[in-house]
């Protein structure tokens, strides 16, 4: 994973492809202009119908279009440059890929994710939604043609760590005022150091007392989050090849948070007064990697310390909701395979020409109902 500066250098080369773009049409509109004054007493509607006055063209316009050889020059620069190559336009394309349609899934089914899921409204949740459908875009981006489809992907990985470490340094560095987030602010978790709604509507201002992590916090936050999104991406791209069972089993494991892997506890009686166990119990999973070294690791202690994720075993008063698991990860399943089908039906150039709609994901509770109509 690349370092925020250097990704931002990379993704910077669209805004300026952008900019060289508006710099050259006015130039041809403004000699179109020129060429057609002469005939201004033949159709005099034609300045009349323009509402607004022609844009001037600048110096370096002028003197680009005033000599062939200039404007080649200056293009053969752009190119050398990368302003418009495939590997910028990927990263323009991807980040509206990544905005409009992966970012917008947490909230869009927010209701889902934390009803039937039981996932909390925090922002650990919000990334492992958001990873689940960077993967789905990812499968499909894989299918473009070879020089085109590594562009898009890494485009949008990157586009996705720098989304992610500007809301983490949102969380654990704010800053007052509060500089504009990469793409949105989500309701779908809440940040703590987030101005007070009264105080937001009220247009009130107050000096605030804001605590800042350390940077190797961060540092530390990111690793755990690259390999978390490693070990989502490897686990359902084996659950593609080996079955349902598999792609169950997945999202059991990384989206649900492997809920009861050791064992369901139960209530200690039937009679109300009956004294309940009330133990604590999360799922570790640890692999090994950059963060922690698996060796020195108490599992057991781990598992029964509190992570603050919000995502444990149900305890005793609530073990009925282990009933609605098999339930959710069929919806879950059948949303996946469903989505990756339809897809595989956008064209490739639809992609390549930025028409991002064709793309975007339905309600998870659509694709069931769709599959439970054709049924």
């Amino acid at each position: 994973m690349l370092p925020r500066a250097l990704l931002l250098r990379r993704l910077n080369a669209a805004n300026a492809s952008a900019r060289l773009r508006l710099t050259v049409k006015p130039i041809r509109l403004a000699a179109s202009t020129v060429r057609h004054s002469s005939n201004a007493s033949t159709s005099p509607s034609t300045s009349k119908s323009s509402g607004e006055p022609a844009q001037q063209p600048s110096w370096l316009t002028r003197q680009i279009e005033s000599s062939p050889a200039a404007k080649n020059a200056f293009l053969g620069i752009a190119k050398v440059l990368g302003y418009g190559s495939p590997k910028q336009l990927a990263a323009r394309r991807a980040f509206v890929l990544y905005e409009k349609i992966a970012a917008m899934k947490p909230d869009e089914d927010k209701a889902f994710w934390l009803n039937d899921c039981y996932l909390p409204p925090t922002f650990q949740s919000w990334f492992t939604v958001t990873n689940l459908h960077v993967w789905l875009l990812t499968v499909r981006l894989r299918a473009l043609p070879a020089e085109h489809g590594r562009h898009y992907i890494q485009a949008l990985i990157d586009h996705f760590f720098i989304d992610v470490e500007d809301r983490v340094r949102a969380v654990l560095q704010p800053r007052d005022p509060q500089p504009e987030p990469y793409t949105f602010e989500s309701s779908f978790y809440l940040n703590p150091n987030a101005l007070p709604k009264e105080e937001a509507e009220s247009g009130e201002k107050r000096k605030r007392k804001l605590s800042r992590a350390p940077d190797r916090i961060v540092t530390r936050q990111m690793k755990i989050f690259k390999e978390q999104w490693a070990g989502l991406g490897l686990a359902f791209d084996l659950a593609l090849v080996q079955g349902d069972e598999e792609l169950a089993a997945a999202i059991w494991r990384n989206l649900l948070g492997a809920r009861g892997a050791q064992g369901i506890e139960y209530p200690a009686g039937a009679a109300a007064s009956a004294p309940q166990n009330t133990s604590f119990r999360r799922t570790v999973n640890l692999v090994g990697g950059e963060v922690v070294n698996v060796e020195k690791v108490d599992f057991e202690k781990e598992a029964t310390t509190d992570d603050n994720s919000g995502v444990h075993d149900f305890p005793p008063t609530e073990v009925d909701k282990y009933l609605t698991y098999p339930q959710v990860m069929l919806d879950l399943t059948t949303y996946i395979r469903q989505e990756l089908a339809r897809l595989d039906k956008v064209p490739d150039h639809d992609i390549m020409e930025g028409d991002w709609e064709k793309l975007r994901f339905t309600r998870v509770l659509e694709d069931v109902k769709k599959k439970s109509a054709k049924q």
